[in-house]
């Protein structure tokens, strides 16, 4: 798992800071968190959910709202309605620069954000919500007898969490008039409520609000024990894994919907044996290949503008002529029932000039190179590593190398 610190411009223009979780392997969707007020992408929900989900298979983006955290901005000087517009500004930058926010997470009063940004999100296919009000005016009962001196004087000083923030009376009125009920009603893509029955900051009859206005699909857990914070890890890898099993059927059904589109369009179906390769649509020159029910991501290095999100073309051409190899000499060993234990094979990509090669038709210019050692655990004495060597060059992959191969273009 790979965690990457990034920036993008905020709604008011000045820099979020966030941070990007990222599994190994291609990831099987992208998430965006929303943290609760005053918190930041650094609070042990906001941290331990979306490592967990990154563990599951997602890429997950939490940032700082304005004024907050690691952002810039003043705090003083936004409301509901700007996090609703930041969290708009980070689903930009991830589809900009990595893919499609399918899945919006909001804790807290990010909970009612992702629930309000959701509508100009549109290739969000699922949202979850932990500890979320039904109404994001529920807020305002942190601030106790300073709303009073809000409303009257314009601004306070509000202690949150052993913090001051200043509280303007513009952070009321856009409060007031928030049509939450209406976008939930509206939401028009599955949603799962999360809450713990003890939540003594944001009470459980939230949750049965939210659950009772939104439209099917619709899911609820109850977060037994959990406080509102999720500050147990455990409460908050919990949520995580069941966020990622409910999300994963949505995201899956999402994406073999786009497969079926694009094998009728282009009348290539990967189950006959087609390779099916196409542009993302983010990063420079990243690309999705689908081969059968296999997928993953190819790329180049950053060296050459690249985002190095997968292997590049020559290292998939050698990783194929490795895969080959051993698997070759592995059907070899079984079949003379040798005592090969392991096969590794290690190769690499160059170019040389012709000359330097003494074997080579091609006198001029220069010609590929690929550099091929071979590994071989057993109990194998000298003649049958030999041969095994020799049956290395057998491998199908080699001989099409090796071959004249006829490559034949048309649209479809």
């Amino acid at each position: 798992m790979r965690t990457e610190r990034i920036e993008f411009p905020g709604s008011q223009g000045a820099a979020l800071a966030g941070r990007l979780e990222q599994p190994d392997t291609a990831p099987r969707g992208w998430a965006l968190f929303a943290h609760c007020f005053t918190c930041s992408k650094e609070s042990k929900a906001a941290f331990h959910v979306s490592r967990a989900l990154a563990e599951a298979g997602f890429g997950v983006l939490r940032f700082d709202f304005t004024g907050l955290g690691g952002s810039g901005g003043d705090f003083a000087n936004t409301d509901f309605s700007s996090n609703v517009d930041d969290l708009v500004a980070a689903a930009d930058w991830l589809r900009s620069e990595h893919g499609a926010p399918a899945l919006l997470i909001g804790h807290s009063l990010g909970g009612a954000a992702v629930l309000a940004a959701a509508h100009r999100i549109a290739d969000a296919v699922a949202v979850a919500t932990i500890g979320a009000p039904f109404d994001p005016v529920h807020v305002t009962r942190q601030f106790g007898d300073d709303i009073g001196e809000i409303k009257s004087e314009g601004q306070a000083q509000v202690t949150l969490g052993g913090r001051a923030f200043t509280v303007k009376r513009g952070f009321l009125d856009d409060l007031s008039h928030q049509r939450q009920a209406d976008r939930i009603r509206r939401l028009r893509r599955p949603l799962m409520v999360l809450h713990a029955p003890g939540d003594e900051v944001v009470p459980i009859d939230n949750a049965s609000e939210i659950f009772r206005t939104a439209l099917h699909p619709k899911s609820f857990v109850s977060l037994d024990e959990a406080d509102h914070l999720l500050a147990r890890q455990g409460d908050a890898r919990f949520a995580a894994g069941v966020i990622a099993a409910w999300a994963g059927r949505y995201l899956e059904d999402e994406s073999e919907a786009a497969n079926a589109a694009g094998e009728k369009v282009g009348n290539a179906r990967t189950e006959d044996g087609t390779v099916l390769v196409s542009e993302r649509g983010t990063g420079a020159y990243t690309v999705e290949i689908h081969a059968g029910r296999h997928r993953w991501l190819g790329d180049e290095p950053p060296e050459v503008g690249g985002d190095d999100l997968g292997p590049d073309p020559y290292q998939m051409l050698t990783a194929a002529l490795g895969a080959c190899t051993a698997m070759t000499l592995r059907m070899y060993a079984n079949h003379k029932k040798l005592p090969l234990e392991k096969v590794s094979v290690a190769l690499k990509h160059g170019k040389i000039h012709a000359r330097d090669c003494e074997e080579c038709e091609t006198r001029t210019g220069r010609i590929d190179r690929i550099e091929r050692r071979i590994h071989i655990d057993g109990n194998l004495d000298e003649a049958q590593r030999r041969r095994l060597l020799e049956i290395a060059d057998k491998c199908p992959v080699h001989r099409t190398l090796h071959s004249e191969v006829q490559v034949i273009t048309t649209p479809f």
